[in-house]
């Protein structure tokens, strides 16, 4: 298990994945988190996308992975008081709602700060607080919409689609996720708040939204983009999502021997001569000199495309990735996603993760994307049920099983 969080403990009101996921990643590297839920409904994650099992979606049990479960009615006096009582054993709050909706509650930051002065307040939302939008309640979509990460088309027959397709003046493609982004940034800035915490004593309250998590994971595009016009020349910039292999032949994909795909990148001089060392064609070296003094250089002839096909389907994926490693050369394969799992290099990195929920059974998902020596990755606490730890995290409190039927009785939890 990862502890470089051990200790740290997190309290969520959270539902849907923004918030969700900022808690999962704390608890990922070995915080503790109780997730606060509506009685009888809960975080509504549950139900949405595929399901493994009732109640159980594919989503619920990544996002709220590591986590216990407390059912509190926060409308209602009671459980702003058990709250309260949860609050100074708490290190940071993680708030997944829109707008002012936990300060209407009665448990918003300035709320807490009166009860737990250095409390580490983390709202991840879509939109964030600050601005014109702040009181919004979107999804991940608009997220990506208002960060510039959509391309939109309207059809024939008015309506508007979103497509995918070659744009000439973005380098890098892929789809950013909104929800995961805010997520990310938030849960980043709260483990640095802890820093500024013990130097201070402070603790402070943090906006994260998703829409700004979108447009900060575009930092290379929207820089090169927004300065276009104060810059002179485009000098050695990699190809624009969607190229014509042609025009970038060095950093291309090909077919192999085998139908599948690599992606070559002998872009640098030095990698493009180890390249036609270990294809033994010295003479592509030689016709490319005039370009050897570039740094980087993914032109070329307009034909060497069709050569560099032609030796690509000589090997097999395999083949190539021996070579490529003999000859360090900028080699890698293409896994479409559903092959992500069986790739032996992501195999080795145990980024993909298999568990077995209680409830849903065998389950594969993300792991965590930066090891750390000597704490292996795994699931010690799985997805809860609605309300799974309600009865343990009160008795921790002091409350008598008496008394917590009596909450049940009267939906306080």
């Amino acid at each position: 298990m990862i502890e470089l969080l051990k200790g740290l403990r997190v309290l969520e009101c959270t539902v849907l994945p923004t918030g969700d996921h900022a808690g999962r990643l704390l608890c990922d590297l070995g915080a503790e988190s109780i997730k606060i839920e509506q009685p009888g409904v809960g975080d509504y994650i549950r139900v949405l996308g595929g399901m493994m099992a009732p109640e159980h979606s594919a989503e619920h049990l990544l996002v709220n992975r590591h986590k216990r479960s407390l059912t509190l009615n926060l409308k209602s006096e009671e459980g702003r008081k058990i709250f309260f009582q949860l609050l100074p054993r708490i290190d940071i709050f993680v708030d997944g709602f829109a707008g002012d909706a936990c300060t209407r509650l009665g448990i918003g930051y300035d709320d807490q700060r009166k009860v737990k002065p250095d409390i580490i307040y983390v709202q991840a939302s879509g939109f964030g607080t600050r601005g014109p939008y702040g009181q919004l309640p979107v999804h991940g979509y608009a997220m990506s919409a208002i960060a510039g990460s959509v391309r939109l088309r309207v059809r024939d027959d008015g309506l508007v689609q979103e497509v995918v397709e070659p744009v000439e003046d973005r380098n890098f493609p892929g789809y950013v996720e909104g929800s995961l982004m805010g997520a990310l940034f938030g849960a980043f800035t709260a483990v640095a708040a802890l820093n500024h915490r013990n130097a201070t004593g402070k603790g402070v309250y943090i906006d994260s939204s998703g829409a700004d998590g979108v447009l900060a994971a575009q930092a290379l595009d929207a820089t090169n983009v927004w300065n276009r016009a104060r810059t002179t020349h485009d000098e050695n910039a990699p190809p624009t999502v969607g190229a014509d292999p042609r025009d970038c032949p060095k950093y291309a994909y090909y077919l192999t021997k085998d139908a599948k795909f690599v992606q070559l990148g002998a872009i640098e001089p030095k990698f493009w001569r180890h390249f036609c060392a270990a294809v033994d064609r010295p003479d592509l070296s030689a016709q490319d000199e005039t370009l050897a003094a570039d740094f980087r250089n993914i032109g070329g002839r307009k034909d060497l495309a069709y050569e560099l096909r032609d030796i690509m389907a000589t090997r097999t994926l395999a083949e190539w990735l021996e070579l490529a490693l003999k000859f360090d050369i900028p080699l890698g394969p293409y896994n479409a996603l559903e092959d992500a799992p069986h790739d032996p290099h992501l195999s080795a990195r145990e980024i993909v993760h298999e568990s077995v929920h209680p409830i849903a059974g065998p389950f594969t998902t993300i792991g965590w994307p930066a090891p750390v020596s000597g704490q292996p990755f795994n699931v010690e606490r799985h997805a809860p049920t609605l309300g799974q730890h309600t009865d343990e995290i009160l008795v921790g409190l002091g409350y008598g099983l008496d008394q917590i039927a009596a909450f049940r009785a009267r939906r306080i939890v």
